[in-house]
């Protein structure tokens, strides 16, 4: 792990810092490797209830490191291995085990805009502006955008990002439903914290569960989705924190969940 990105973990929210914000976050392969690491680390300490992925600097992150590959003498070969990177973060946030919270300033761009999207609650500061940019050098798109934006923005929204080099405001891609809402950016990443660190302390196996739910719901039938949500509701009937939720609400206390 490097300094490029940073992991912390407190009161059950892991936090990762995209840190190398002199270059805009570009993507580099040390820097995919260590997000990568970040990422597995986070999903892999039991501790982990909601997980905040923030940067540093101006810029979410700009996407790749043009400058690096296009000097490689293998760019092809270059690009895929750190495409390939890039997309086990991607992945591993997209169907983690919990809740992840994306605060985004400044460009989100490239594989910085598939980054971007793979979250389940996503904050935008004013700043913000959200870009395929692909086209610009001749390549195609890679970080999940072409499955993560249609489902979001939709298809033709979609395909003029793609092909007219549309970019979307924060205001925009609010409306379009790439992100929960808008934010002044001196409050971003106060506001990103404290919505984070709201989650981890609520039902987390639920909200696991609903997570999953809803990710499986585009490609099944009707009568199979409300046989998932009941065995679900069933299988969260027997946790803690439906029995501490339980008690709480008939004690009219506030409930203090475990995750478990």
């Amino acid at each position: 792990m490097t300094d490029l990105v940073r992991l912390s973990l407190s009161d059950g929210l892991a936090t990762i810092t995209l840190a190398r914000p002199e270059a805009g976050n570009a993507m580099n392969v040390a820097l995919v490797d260590s997000l990568y690491e970040c990422v597995s680390g986070a999903l892999g300490d039991a501790g982990t209830r909601a997980i905040l992925l923030e940067a540093e600097g101006k810029n979410f992150c700009v996407g790749g490191d043009i400058r690096a590959f296009s000097g490689d003498a293998d760019p092809a070969g270059f690009i895929r291995q750190l495409a390939d990177r890039v997309h086990e973060s991607v992945l591993a946030l997209a169907t983690a085990r919990v809740p992840v919270v994306i605060a985004v300033q400044g460009a989100a761009a490239g594989a910085g805009l598939g980054l971007a999207a793979c979250g389940d609650v996503v904050l935008a500061g004013r700043s913000a502006g959200f870009a395929l940019a692909y086209g610009a050098i001749g390549l195609t798109a890679d970080g999940g955008a072409t499955w993560l934006l249609p489902r979001l923005i939709g298809l033709r929204a979609t395909q003029e990002m793609a092909y007219a080099a549309r970019r979307l405001n924060a205001d925009e891609a609010a409306t379009l439903g790439l992100v929960t809402r808008v934010v002044d950016d001196a409050a971003l990443a106060e506001e990103a914290r404290s919505l984070a660190a709201k989650i981890a302390a609520g039902p987390t196996a639920a909200f696991g569960t609903v997570k999953r739910l809803l990710a499986d719901s585009g490609g099944a039938a009707l009568s199979a989705q409300l046989d998932a949500e009941a065995a679900s509701m069933a299988e969260a009937m027997g946790t803690a924190d439906a029995r501490e939720g339980t008690a709480a609400f008939l004690g009219r206390r506030p409930a203090v969940f475990t995750g478990r």
